[in-house]
């Protein structure tokens, strides 16, 4: 078999990406701690089934604390008989010099959270569900306690193995119990979806309606567009026809004044003649 990487499919909590983590594996799982992206620390603890290869989500911290920090270092301990994370260090923003210290629940270890979104969420507990009810009806059967593997007799107490199955009815239950909050979720997003799909239909008809008023008033700003350059002719024809009006009337009074003047020099004229005449 050649040795080979490769990218397995993993499911579970979503994991944001981050560098700087700290990382150490306990018995199948594989606890990541801190980490961040420059900008910002990771506030989760994560840990991933390995054998499963499912992510969930243990605690979300708040942010700036020291554990939401980049380059820390994480072991493990058993301490009379729990088991511990151990974690030191870290930077994020400052240098923490702090310890911190999580127990680890037997039942973490092997149920992780359910899915994020509603409609993962409902697959992810319908299928652990499935799961864990083949698992309990497979360990009701009475020759359990018979069990050997590979000839070793199973010296797993029977006190034990039916606090397991009451573990696993439990976690049905609370399965069961998600599934029916994911569907009421489902079911509740599916008449908000009808609601907006409504208003989306009725604003689509007002916006058609004011499409076409405004089609209507853009043909009425043509006409009266067109009606104004019409009079702004008319009006200039009328200024060339008021000029030459004028220019009449200054010829017409330039020879009345001529007229007057032509008048006057007549009768002027005829007196002295008839002076002449008279004194004759």
């Amino acid at each position: 078999m050649q040795m080979e990487w490769s990218q397995p499919q993993v499911q579970g909590d979503l994991v944001s990406p981050r560098a700087g983590h700290a990382g150490i594996s306990f018995d199948e799982m594989w606890y990541i701690v801190g980490g961040g992206d420059n900008n910002n620390g990771c506030p989760e603890t994560l840990a991933l089934n390995m054998s499963k290869l499912v992510w969930s989500t243990l605690t979300t911290l708040k942010e700036r604390h020291p554990l939401a920090s980049e380059g820390l270092s994480i072991c493990s301990a058993i301490i009379d008989g729990g088991k511990y994370l151990v974690a030191f260090g870290g930077y994020n923003g400052k240098y923490n010099n702090e310890v911190f210290v999580m127990k680890l629940k037997p039942r973490d270890l092997s149920h992780p959270k359910i899915f994020q979104s509603p409609a993962a969420a409902a697959a992810a507990a319908s299928v652990t569900a499935a799961y864990a009810l083949a698992k309990s009806e497979k360990l009701d059967f009475p020759q359990i306690i018979d069990l050997n593997f590979n000839g070793v007799e199973n010296n797993v107490p029977k006190k034990d193995i039916n606090l397991e199955i009451n573990a696993i009815k439990e976690e049905k239950v609370v399965l069961e119990s998600s599934i029916d909050e994911a569907r009421a979720e489902n079911s509740r997003l599916r008449e908000k979806i009808d609601e907006l799909k409504s208003n989306h239909t009725e604003l689509s008809k007002e916006l058609q309606s004011v499409q076409s008023q405004l089609i209507s008033e853009r043909s009425r700003c043509f006409k009266l567009e067109a009606q104004i350059a019409e009079l702004q002719k008319m009006l200039e024809s009328l200024e060339s026809i008021e000029n030459e009006v004028q220019i009449l009337r200054r010829q017409k009074s330039a020879l009345e004044q001529e007229m007057q003047v032509s008048s006057t020099q007549q009768q002027g004229s005829g007196g002295v003649w008839r002076w002449i005449a008279g004194g004759t």
